[in-house]
């Protein structure tokens, strides 16, 4: 024995390497969104978010001044000069004057175009652009260079997700009617279960066992075949769409899994403590704010928790019982699809939108993640 002990099996190390892998599974897309949220567009679609730290070569347009009011003579041609950079100088690796080949030339070479009309670009972004009269004219010639790029970070996209006065970006409204969704839906399921969870536990009254089998056959109630008669229901009585109905769905929707996670974990307590009440006098209520509760707190944050989440990233219930025309009642989630929509090629604004959404679920869990702990282990030793 005193070879195997403090010996460490092959499971072990399983074990270990198993839950580095889901943290790392974990890790790795929300650290990239919260790095890609606070980087420009250019910079993402340059390099991806584990390179956010070193420079960046990249291809960036500029166009030369109005040729109108900045155009000098020289001899029977005209010249226009300046900088492209303007005071934000870049490293020029190459560059050149058309979209299909952005890099035909390097610094300090001069590009020919038709009819005598040239461009020539310095290392330091100085251009010196010459042509006749009909060719300086109009619009500054373009200028593609391609670039090495510092790393940069920037506040913008949370100004423009948070602060904005666009309709479609700005997520603030959003967030706020997400709380109020997600607060209530989250207490009320907890309320209603844990009275209900005590009396099948500890409360002898006919039909018990009927209960507690129907609220177990209730869990495997897939929720979209509920969705429709329970809105009806809702039109019906005279709920109709909005918050109240949002609220009450998501609490019919967990509460089948709240009484059952709550009522196995109070059925567990010690019974003496209880009977130990009951011959002092304690009626039930009295045990159930004084002893239950104290002792049932890991398992009712672990379901906060679930609940929480659920509700949080909710789309498809939010979609059918909240009114969305106006949109005064929309969620993150719904907001994130519209941006999808809307702003499908602006990656800055889509990881700094979703890294809003999961910001407030990350924050729970990780205040209340020892409860989880605790409430899901309660029980498995004895």
């Amino acid at each position: 024995m005193a070879s195997i002990a403090g010996k460490k099996s092959g499971l072990t190390w399983a074990v270990h390497i198993s839950v580095a892998l889901l943290v790392l599974l974990w890790l790795f897309p929300t650290i990239g969104l919260f790095v890609s949220s606070f980087r420009t567009a250019d910079q993402i679609s340059s390099s991806g978010w584990w390179a956010a730290l070193f420079p960046a070569e990249q291809n960036e347009v500029y166009r030369a001044a109005d040729p109108d009011d900045n155009r000098v003579a020289d001899g029977d041609m005209f010249v226009v000069t300046g900088n492209i950079f303007e005071g934000a100088p870049r490293e020029i690796r190459a560059w050149g004057i058309s979209s299909r080949d952005v890099s035909a030339y390097q610094p300090g070479d001069t590009a020919e175009m038709k009819d005598g009309e040239s461009v020539t670009l310095q290392p330091d972004g100085s251009y010196v652009w010459r042509g006749n009269d009909k060719q300086l004219s109009g619009r500054g010639q373009r200028i593609f260079i391609t670039a090495t790029v510092p790393p940069e970070f920037t506040l913008d996209n949370y100004t423009t997700i948070l602060f904005s006065g666009s309709g479609q970006d700005n997520m603030a409204k959003a967030f706020f009617n997400t709380l109020t969704v997600t607060i209530p839906a989250t207490i009320i399921p907890i309320v209603v279960a844990a009275f209900a969870a005590y009396a099948l536990a500890w409360m002898e009254f006919p039909g018990r066992a009927i209960l507690i089998a129907a609220v177990v056959g209730m869990l495997v109630v897939p929720l979209q075949l509920a969705l429709i008669p329970l809105l009806r229901l809702h039109l019906g009585i005279g709920i109709g769409k909005g918050y109240l109905g949002v609220w009450l769905a998501h609490t019919a929707f967990g509460m089948p899994l709240a009484v059952y996670l709550l009522r196995n974990y109070m059925v567990g307590l010690p019974r003496d403590i209880i009977e130990n009440a009951k011959v002092d006098g304690a009626t039930d209520f009295q045990i159930f704010t004084k002893i239950i509760i104290p002792l049932s707190f890991p398992a009712l944050a672990s379901f906060a928790i679930f609940q929480f989440l659920w509700t949080w990233n909710d789309l498809l219930v939010a979609k059918v019982f909240l009114i969305d025309a106006t949109g005064s009642t929309t969620v993150m989630t719904n907001q994130i699809v519209e941006l999808l929509g809307t702003r499908g090629g602006n990656w800055e604004i889509l990881a700094t939108a979703a890294f809003v959404s999961i910001a407030v679920p990350l924050g729970v869990f990780f205040a209340m993640q020892r409860y989880l702990v605790r409430g899901l282990l309660a029980g498995s030793v004895k």
